[in-house]
């Protein structure tokens, strides 16, 4: 099949029209503005990634996604992954990627790969690599307690540098973009977080610039690596995995002074992970995380959380609990008032490979709920 989307596709629904208008990112066109969310897997032995993958993501291409941004690949660093099964993204797994990009490209799409460290989130001799430590700002894992030293600027240095490095394999084996996982507590988010940055030196501190300094430089070592025109994504988060209610910025005076190193650094896209896409981000505006740094960055922006479903995440991985299909007339509005650009879609997307199709046509009766048993095999 060509780069041209999928020939077959029906009409498009009037009630959804926005969702199905082309977006211009750079250099990029996509097809319409749903972007598969990144999802963690699991599926690769070893940290390579099989043709099971390869179809995995071919299949959402098939579809009609607009943009699909992998699971988390870890960079090359010996505590960057938390599960062995979690795909690489260096050495033997790059010959793996590639053919997943010829797969995703043949059907039509576009893709990044999410860069990932997981640093303090990983336990201590965690299977993936056991005789390494986790490593992260302080030292502190997510609830605050010692576990390791804090990170060297040598550590630093050696981490920005894997960054970069795996930047430069994306775009060398033909992927269109990358996104950095600068969100949920990770490795990237423990040096944005108070809570887990206790650090005094220039990677810490009180002021957002000190504990913003490690992603703005991750971003300018990777924007030297792939050039000016390769898009660079960032995803970030108020919550953590550990705590739904932690904040990086309590006003929108907070969060601009927060975004701002990291757009000088070179951010071309932001998404903005929120657990339920409709739930306003400040007090006195209806606005989500992702309107808000749309308007601050004037940068284009990616909204997700429980897009088509009627439970958060968290919520929905419960055995037996079935998360129902909702409408998206909500979603749509916003987007028609560009609140937002383009929108993640998870569960719904991995319940269901033909979901954007289904959309697109209004066949909403004919839409897969999500179950916990969607997470076992990929389909």
């Amino acid at each position: 099949m060509s780069r041209n989307s999928k020939s077959d596709a029906p009409p498009v629904h009037p009630s959804v029209q926005p969702l199905f208008l082309p977006f211009t990112l750079g250099k990029l066109k996509l097809r319409n503005r749903i972007v598969m969310s990144p999802m963690t897997r699991a599926f690769s032995p070893n940290g390579i990634p099989g043709p099971d993958v390869a179809r995995y993501y071919r299949r959402r291409a098939e579809n009609g996604v607009g943009l699909i941004i992998t699971e988390g690949t870890v960079i090359n660093h010996p505590s960057a992954a938390d599960n062995p099964n979690v795909p690489h993204f260096y050495g033997p797994a790059l010959a793996s990627w590639s053919a997943v990009v010829e797969q995703v490209h043949e059907a039509g799409g576009l893709i990044f790969p999410q860069l990932w460290h997981v640093g303090m989130t990983r336990s201590v001799l965690q299977s993936a690599d056991p005789e390494s430590l986790p490593i992260g700002p302080s030292g502190l894992d997510l609830h605050g307690n010692p576990v390791t030293t804090p990170m060297t600027e040598t550590d630093i240095r050696l981490i920005i540098d894997a960054y970069a490095n795996a930047a430069s394999d994306a775009k060398r084996l033909g992927f269109d973009g990358i996104e950095i996982h600068g969100g949920h507590g990770y490795l990237i988010d423990q040096f944005f977080w108070k809570h887990t940055n206790r650090r005094s030196d220039r990677y810490g501190g009180d002021d957002y610039g000190g504990r913003t300094r490690f992603a703005a430089e991750v971003i300018a070592s990777v924007r030297k690596a792939v050039g000016a025109d390769f898009p660079i994504m960032l995803r970030i988060s108020q919550w953590k995995i550990s705590s739904y209610t932690a904040r990086l910025a309590d006003t929108p005076e907070q969060l601009a002074a927060f975004l701002e190193p990291l757009t000088a650094a070179g951010v071309d896209v932001y998404h903005c992970s929120t657990r339920r896409f409709w739930e306003p981000e400040f007090a006195g505006s209806s606005l989500n995380l992702a309107g808000w740094v749309r308007v601050i960055t004037g940068k284009p922006v990616i909204t997700v959380g429980s897009v088509g479903l009627d439970d958060e995440f968290m919520s929905s991985l419960m055995p037996g609990k079935v998360t129902g299909t909702t409408g998206i007339e909500d979603l749509i509005e916003r987007l028609s008032h560009n609140e937002f650009d383009l929108v993640a879609v998870g569960r719904s997307l991995l319940a269901d490979p033909e979901w954007v199709m289904k959309v697109r046509g209004g066949r909403w009766e004919e839409l897969n709920p999500f179950t916990s048993d969607a997470l076992k095999t990929l389909i």
